[in-house]
């Protein structure tokens, strides 16, 4: 486990938390993580990506074919409102690029309890997200090859909004392990 770096973000792992916040780039496991980590500390599990199709009545690349990214990180933004505002105790698992608005770190931070960064590098995203074919392009290029670019955009966002950084490298149940002995106090 991985401690935050008190130059990059100065707030503490909180002690038995209500409320845990996955972040990290698409493929590094939020979903997978979430749901188990959920299922363990029998809390709901809100997915971002999937509530937001809801919420917008198609999926996310449909969202983004038809309005463009801005209108579509404008939905976002509003969702995660929602989310926010929905007491705990639950497990969210955020969409990758949540972390582009200001307005979303800031409200991540004071309201989405416990951040932890699922780490990963850029050749293993693009491992995991190979052959896959339900993530939106957002650049025009391959998924799998606009992963560096993306990623070095948001890296720094995610490291300076986490409490604590877990590598997605890790076996998801493993993850979750960590996770539920921190919400449980144990750490």
């Amino acid at each position: 486990m991985t401690c935050p770096d008190p130059q990059r973000n100065p707030r503490p792992v909180p002690v038995a938390p209500e409320r845990i916040t996955l972040i990290g780039f698409r493929g590094s496991g939020k979903s997978t993580v979430g749901a188990l980590l959920a299922k363990r500390l029998d809390w709901p599990l809100l997915d971002a990506d999937r509530l937001l199709e809801s919420r917008l009545g198609c999926t996310i690349a449909a969202c983004l074919a038809r309005d463009g990214e801005a209108v579509f990180r404008a939905q976002e933004s509003a969702c995660l409102r929602t989310i926010l505002a929905t007491p705990g105790p639950w497990v969210l698992a955020t969409g990758g690029g949540v972390v582009l608005a200001e307005e979303n770190r800031q409200r991540l931070a004071a309201e989405g309890g416990l951040i932890v960064y699922l780490e990963a590098d850029a050749p293993t995203l693009q491992a995991r997200l190979a052959g896959q074919t339900h993530r939106p392009s957002l650049t025009g290029a391959s998924v799998v090859d606009e992963v560096p670019g993306l990623l070095a955009q948001r890296q720094d966002f995610y490291a300076g909004l986490a409490q604590l950084t877990l590598p997605a490298s890790a076996a998801p149940a493993d993850t979750a392990a960590r996770l539920v002995a921190l919400a449980r106090g144990h750490r």
